[in-house]
């Protein structure tokens, strides 16, 4: 028990520190603590992640950071798409799944190595699918940019559901990509969308018959609630080109252990 909390109050710091990518620890620490399945962990991991994205998501809302419309369209679709990855997990092998989960570690790594972190050039925004206002900082609304943004959220919620992680290593990149928002509200919105999608993961997991001892998972949630915190105040302290790099060798290193784990 211990040591789960020592690791959640670690992934809540990295949480707060990165803004929405340090969910995808969750699991591997309970794995790595508890000696548990993937199948076993991504419940609490998503009770965990759900309180911890939240605090963030409140923080952006409370500074109209967040396009609420765009996050509730995307967790809305992510939660249909939620059950039909968790029914996956649970038909795949833990090895293959090790390894799935690896591999998307290791992207999340080098996309934190490669990522810029200045705010979308909105001089292009008009050729984007998304485009917001930047007179009324809300999307222009029309069919591609439903699409697209539905798109964002089926990918989030099957992630959430296959894996027990957030999504929103796979969720950031694709709101810069396709949308002028900036930064602060590409991972404002994000953390909504994954705090929305995981609270709905758990109480899909539970309608499918998953147990979620509740010492472990109320104690865990709570320390990556305390992290998080913590991390807000870090972040102002380190730079976030030294919190990518830090992030990005986290995750290198856990997902090499996962790799192991699977072919050991």
């Amino acid at each position: 028990m211990t040591l789960t909390l020592i690791l959640g109050l670690f992934i809540g710091t990295v949480l707060g520190m990165t803004g929405a990518g340090g969910a995808i620890l969750s699991v591997p620490a309970l794995v790595f603590s508890q000696g548990w399945s993937m199948q076993q962990a991504a419940p609490v991991a998503l009770v965990a992640v759900a309180i911890g994205a939240g605090i963030g998501a409140l923080e952006g809302l409370r500074q109209g950071l967040v396009r609420y419309k765009a996050a509730l369209l995307m967790a809305a679709v992510g939660m249909l798409l939620t059950p039909l990855g968790m029914r996956l997990a649970h038909a795949l092998p833990q090895t293959w799944l090790l390894i799935l989960f690896s591999g998307v570690m290791l992207i999340a790594a080098a996309r934190q190595l490669y990522k810029k972190s200045a705010d979308s050039d909105e001089s292009i925004a008009p050729r984007k699918a998304g485009w917001v206002n930047p007179d009324t900082g809300r999307f222009h609304w029309n069919w591609p940019t439903a699409l697209l943004l539905g798109a964002i959220g089926a990918l989030t919620g099957f992630l959430a559901g296959l894996l027990g992680v957030g999504g929103a290593f796979a969720m950031v990149p694709l709101l810069q990509r396709f949308t002028n928002i900036s930064m602060h509200g590409v991972v404002a919105t994000a953390l909504m969308v994954t705090a929305l999608v995981s609270a709905g993961g758990v109480a899909s997991a539970i309608r499918q018959g998953a147990v979620l001892p509740p010492q472990i998972t109320v104690a865990f949630a709570v320390a990556i609630a305390a992290g998080m915190i913590a991390g807000r105040l870090l972040s102002r302290q380190v730079s976030g080109r030294q919190v990518q790099i830090g992030f990005a060798a986290i995750l290198g290193v856990v997902a090499t252990s996962m790799l192991f784990k699977a072919l050991g």
